[in-house]
């Protein structure tokens, strides 16, 4: 019903990302109360406006670490982190990285860890045994068009792509996934995926991967089954959250793990 508005909202957000947005200002732009505004764009999102603007700047501040010699500090003042402690916090617990550490891997580039999964033969990922009041989620993504790549699936605390999943995979193309062992609680279901001819600035900055994701929680009880999950790949949308997790970092600890 109010997708037409949120949508609005968010293309205001996304060309105004260097100036001032406080809830009243983001609000006012649709003629909406702060308090109604900010209900209905968590209603639609599952994230708050203020929080989306944070997660969008964090997303800017990943592409001037790579295409910029700013310092770390401008950088986290040109997002409108006044503290470079405070700055360096969000970063590294969003991205997985320090702001220094993602600015020297996405430059160095020493470690190709996409062309070491696309060489790798077995695919087992590290299997968790099911416990007591643990459940299994299983699903099967697939794509509209051949795709020919890494898969990432995550189940995160919330709707957005940031900090290590709770439970995370790769899957090599499309196809079936499983977690085991999922404790009963709430969690969102993230897709993103590579194509083995991706280009580094698509690695580090994934605007343009394919992706998917049930836009509503994942409610795992360990009393009730569910039904197997199907997603399919299909390119951004505006109201996608930026993905700010460290993919490199996840293709490592997948790698780290497969061949241990």
């Amino acid at each position: 019903m109010y997708q037409k508005e949120v949508l609005e909202v968010i293309q205001y957000i996304k060309g105004n990302l260097h100036d001032s947005l406080e809830l009243n200002k983001i609000a006012k732009h649709i003629s909406y109360s702060p308090y109604h505004f900010s209900r209905l764009f968590k209603q639609e999102t599952g994230l708050s406006p203020v929080y989306f603007v944070s997660s969008l700047r964090l997303q800017k501040a990943k592409e001037l670490l790579m295409t910029t010699d700013l310092p770390v500090r401008d950088i986290g003042m040109e997002i409108g982190q006044q503290s470079l402690g405070t700055f360096t916090t969000r970063f590294s617990s969003s991205i997985g990285l320090t702001p220094a550490k993602f600015r020297h891997y996405a430059r160095q580039r020493r470690e190709n860890y996409l062309e070491q999964l696309s060489h790798l033969t077995t695919w087992q990922d590290e299997v968790v045994s099911p416990r007591q009041e643990s459940t299994a989620i299983t699903g099967h993504i697939r794509a509209n068009e051949p795709f020919h790549g890494v898969i990432f699936i995550g189940l995160f605390q919330k709707p957005i792509p940031e900090g290590m999943p709770i439970y995370g995979t790769l899957i090599q193309g499309t196809g079936s996934f499983t977690f085991q062992g999922v404790n009963s609680g709430v969690y969102y279901l993230l897709v993103t995926a590579l194509s083995w001819d991706s280009l580094v600035t698509d690695i580090y900055l994934p605007y343009h991967t394919l992706r998917a994701r049930l836009k509503k929680p994942l409610i795992v009880d360990d009393s009730v089954s569910l039904k197997p999950i199907q997603l399919t790949l299909r390119g951004p949308e505006l109201d996608d959250p930026p993905i700010l997790i460290s993919l490199p970092l996840l293709m490592k600890r997948f790698l780290d793990r497969a061949t241990t």
